[in-house]
């Protein structure tokens, strides 16, 4: 009876272990399979800022809209600076009333120029914030399209000072990136 018992767990042993290599061989084959269908790219951010056309045509529209405020803010400044001087070289000759209400218009041109500031201020946060939305979801859909035939697991921004420590440019898609958004770029410029 033993050596009954003793054969039947060395079969058990053996059909538990030819098991377990089958099933080690097939997960093995499946890693290779899967890691060889594994394939990341990456894209340079600095550059995509550098050379993209619609990054450069709307970063110099931030420009001047940042510039018209600040001519618009500078002329409000000058023109209360000019008001004031007239109140100073008016000076001891004021009355009291006249005096009391060249203090409520002074206090009314601080607050109509700090409001008109922070207005102006939101504005152009917005239109920054709406313009760098748009630039994304161009280089998203495009990589989407570019994607189909490279068939890339994932496509990560690169940028100097985050956390990569290492870059192999065999993977580097940052040209390829560029001149395709720049060739679509131009295709709805000439629409």
């Amino acid at each position: 009876m033993s050596i009954f018992a003793l054969v039947l767990i060395g079969v058990l042993f053996y059909l538990h272990f030819s098991h377990q290599e089958a099933l080690n061989r097939k997960i093995s084959a499946t890693v290779k399979r899967d890691s060889a269908q594994f394939r990341i790219a990456y894209f340079d951010i600095d550059s995509l800022q550098t050379h993209y056309e619609y990054f450069k045509d709307a970063f110099n529209q931030m420009k001047a809209r940042e510039n018209a405020m600040n001519t618009e803010l500078n002329s409000l400044t000058n023109s209360y600076k000019r008001k004031i001087r007239e109140w100073q070289e008016k000076g001891t000759n004021m009355t009291q009333s006249e005096g009391e209400a060249a203090q409520r218009e002074y206090t009314q041109m601080q607050e109509r120029y700090q409001n008109r500031k922070l207005e102006l201020q939101q504005g152009l946060e917005k239109q920054q914030m709406d313009l760098m939305s748009d630039i994304r979801k161009k280089v998203e859909d495009y990589l989407k399209e570019y994607n189909k035939q490279k068939g890339y697991a994932f496509i990560f921004s690169y940028e100097p000072g985050v956390m990569l420590y290492y870059k192999d440019p065999v993977f580097d898609i940052t040209s390829d990136l560029i001149a395709g958004l720049n060739e679509k770029y131009k295709g709805k410029k000439k629409d």
